[in-house]
């Protein structure tokens, strides 16, 4: 019998685009005791969390944290500002976009959807998975509604399954010049904590994100984060809510508590995180994402393949999305380099399955990690019999060697 309990030499890379790879020094807070979740030691563990996931949503209003994943903080944001049967405008930019308006409509929304029309001629992907939201879009459908009755305007941040980051500021800048009282929802799920994120400056209402991704946590956290629009709204929401309710979390919060039970050693790993990113500064963390990126690309183009994103003003700093050769599938050759080279990347989604792959850069990723991806890419692609133009690694390492500096040092508690 074939021994499952073997495991290959060396750590796993994993470089999907999250779950993200766990810092030891958030392994080590989940091994925290338990704590009692009623008592003065977790009201203080509560308002420090508190605090600083507001810093990272760069907001001074409140941040509801769930024990739940990404998903159902997408319910939650929808459900605490809308009523049944309310019309919401959903900007579709890839598959986790859709699959949001899906959820809209199953709780008993009338999602409408707005995309940039057609296919591109040369990979025959649609042309809304190949670039940001296009405000003009947006604005242009909400004159229309000379009557209101859109109640929301949803759109993703970083769209996970494309590799595209949209413009969020220019959205809130296209609800206001059409003088429509919408309120703007975002998915930050994969961009906070990687991707520069600004919920005050920005006007957003409510922002969705999760733990696995930028913020380098297990699966087991959600957000929304709220602005006074959105909680003034809340109030007169007549859809049926409890766990997801808004005001029954945020008095409790005021005493350092939640209404139910907390994941308490998730948030013990949450505060060491948010400890991390504030100590690097988040304009590092973003500067460094964006490296990283450039460097995943150069590799990218110097094997002669394509990028998803074909905006490059939109390439995403948490992932790169390789298209394969038509005649090329994309799974295969994942499977080869996670065969051969213990390597696990993103498989296309949706539309885009088999036809393309994911190299995540997020989180606790540094220039060494990301030469070890491409390598075990590069050599992949090669043993898949997919011809390429050149080395994308000695591409990476010739960009990451000319933009190199002398690393901080800090002590990692």
């Amino acid at each position: 019998m074939k021994n499952l309990n073997f495991h290959p030499a060396g750590r796993h890379f994993l470089h999907i685009p999250g779950p993200s790879p766990v810092p030891d020094r958030l392994l080590r807070a989940l091994s925290y005791p338990t704590i009692d979740h009623r008592g003065p030691e977790f009201a203080l563990l509560a308002r420090q969390v508190l605090s600083g996931i507001a810093q990272v949503f760069q907001t001074q209003h409140p941040v509801v944290i769930y024990p739940a994943s990404g998903t159902g903080a997408w319910e939650a944001a929808l459900v605490n500002v809308t009523n049944p049967g309310d019309e919401v405008l959903m900007y579709e930019t890839g598959h986790f976009a859709s699959l949001w308006s899906q959820l809209a409509a199953r709780i008993g929304l009338k999602p409408e959807i707005v995309a940039l029309p057609g296919n591109c001629s040369q990979t025959g992907f649609p042309n809304s998975w190949r670039r940001g939201v296009q405000a003009d879009l947006i604005e242009r459908r909400l004159r229309e509604d000379s009557q209101h009755k859109i109640r929301a305007v949803c759109v993703v941040h970083n769209e996970t399954s494309t590799g595209v980051t949209s413009d969020i500021a220019s959205v809130r800048r296209a609800i206001d010049a059409a003088g429509h009282p919408a309120l703007l929802l975002v998915d930050t799920i994969s961009g906070l904590g990687s991707a520069d994120y600004r919920h005050d400056e920005w006007g957003v209402d409510v922002s969705i994100s999760g733990s696995q991704k930028g913020l380098m946590l297990p699966p087991g956290i959600s957000f929304n984060a709220l602005s006074e629009r959105a909680i003034e709204r809340s109030k007169l929401s007549t859809m049926p809510r409890s766990f997801w309710a808004w005001d029954e979390i945020l008095q409790a919060n005021q005493a350092g508590s939640w209404p139910y039970t907390p994941n308490t050693n998730m948030l013990y790993a949450l505060v060491a995180a948010i400890d991390m990113l504030i100590n690097e500064g988040l304009d590092s963390v973003f500067a460094r994402h964006q490296r990283l990126a450039t460097a995943c690309r150069q590799a990218v183009h110097a094997w002669g393949l394509e990028v998803q994103c074909a905006e490059p003003s939109a390439y995403s700093p948490v992932l790169t999305g390789v298209v394969t050769p038509p005649d090329v599938d994309a799974d295969g050759v994942r499977k080869i380099i996670y065969e051969h080279f213990n390597l696990s990347l993103g498989t296309g989604l949706g539309k885009l399955k088999g036809r393309m792959f994911r190299i995540g850069h997020l989180g606790e990723c540094n220039d060494l990690s990301l030469l070890a991806a491409l390598t075990g890419c590069e050599m992949g692609l090669r043993l898949a019999g997919v011809s390429l133009s050149g080395s994308g690694v000695s591409a990476a390492m010739t960009y990451l060697a000319s933009t190199s500096s002398v690393q901080a040092r800090y002590h990692a508690p």
